[in-house]
């Protein structure tokens, strides 16, 4: 996986962000397991995840996935997102 530095950072980042919108919802925490294994396997660092995903469970099973290396993840996130009336 090619990657880029984060401005002046030093941090290295992943040229692809996989988004992780279906984490808890349409995945479920196995499926979503397996999904993260798979693109960190592939080189990804880079996450996007929001509050509304899943009711924040997107949120909660990333956190859960990310325990132990933190550090080498760069990741995304939105808050008060809510879409409707």
């Amino acid at each position: 996986m090619k990657t880029k530095l984060l401005g002046r950072t030093g941090v290295s980042v992943s040229e692809l962000c996989f988004g992780t919108m279906s984490f808890g919802g349409d995945a479920d925490e196995p499926t979503s397991a397996a999904m993260y294994k798979a693109v960190r396997d592939a080189g990804i660092n880079f996450f996007d995840t929001a509050d509304e995903y899943s009711k924040g469970k997107s949120e909660e099973i990333l956190g859960r996935l990310m325990k132990g290396h933190r550090d080498e993840l760069v990741v995304t996130t939105k808050v008060n997102s809510q879409q409707g009336p």
